[in-house]
């Protein structure tokens, strides 16, 4: 039930969810006769939209998390060239297993993760990859499991079987960390480098942490570069564009509320 609910609730906290709550009120507001307050439900709609798919505010948002990645990976040992570790973690999310039409596994953006597991691993920054992920069946996770895609894309790009474990029942990052610590103790692994999307590492790294697993911050699929932020503020036509909505930036502001929303919820049950 909790995860069904962390699921469901958080959708009205959302930009889009929030709007379409607001316009359904401004529909019953409507009915009753009440059309100034019906006015202000859709304006106010209109606004959290037009702001959440604003580039700028998908931008600040963005890079405020991601921006504490890289903070996270200096203070966890990984300032500059990253550390050896005894084992690469590799959260799931951004990988779709092989189901008709497709005719293999893939990859969203999420999926660097695996990409950039398996670059570490060939630079010998550790001997171990560790696939954590499940797929849950109410939200279209029927196949193997995402741990099972993720090692799949690694035996192509030449990783051993022998070098990779699975965590094939994890459904939350709670879960990612409770299933990995049981595959380290077994294992007698300690050091690991975490890898997840920038935006999702300082939940996650604090989650770890907090059961006491020795985690290097390994943060990869940045939304913004550096350059794009230099582009967006190079040009009057760049300035202008990214007052207007996009729905790639409402994707990108929902991302960030999305974490933000979960440490709290972390938080509030202990869990970081």
């Amino acid at each position: 039930m909790f995860l069904f609910l962390s699921k469901l609730l958080p959708l009205f906290f959302y930009p889009l969810g929030l709007s379409c709550a607001l316009m359904v009120a401004a529909l019953v507001l409507l009915s009753m006769r009440r059309g100034r307050w019906a006015a202000w439900a859709v304006a106010l709609a209109l606004v959290i939209l037009w702001t959440a798919a604003n580039g700028w505010v998908a931008v600040a948002l963005t890079r405020s998390l991601e921006s504490r990645a890289l903070v996270l990976q200096q203070q966890t040992g990984g300032s500059g060239d990253l550390p050896r570790a005894d084992a690469i973690v590799v959260l799931g999310g951004g990988i779709k297993s092989t189901e008709p039409p497709r005719p293999w596994i893939d990859l969203a953006d999420e999926g660097d993760r695996t990409l950039y597991a398996v670059k570490l691993y060939r630079d010998r920054k550790a001997s171990k990859l560790i696939f954590s992920g499940g797929r849950i069946a109410w939200r279209g996770g029927g196949g193997q499991p995402e741990s099972a895609a993720m090692a799949e894309l690694a035996g192509v790009m030449g990783v051993p079987s022998e070098d990779m474990l699975q965590d094939p029942n994890s459904l939350n990052t709670r879960q990612n960390a409770e299933e990995v610590k049981k595959i380290l103790e077994r294992e007698r692994l300690r050091r690991v480098l975490l890898v997840t999307s920038a935006m999702h590492m300082p939940r996650s790294i604090a989650i770890f942490r907090k059961l006491g697993i020795e985690a290097i911050a390994a943060p990869t699929d940045f939304l913004f570069s550096d350059q794009d932020e230099r582009e967006r503020r190079s040009s009057p036509e760049g300035i202008a564009l990214n007052f207007l909505p996009d729905a790639d930036n409402l994707r990108a502001t929902t991302r960030a509320i999305k974490e933000y929303v979960g440490m709290v919820a972390y938080w509030l049950r202990g869990w970081i």
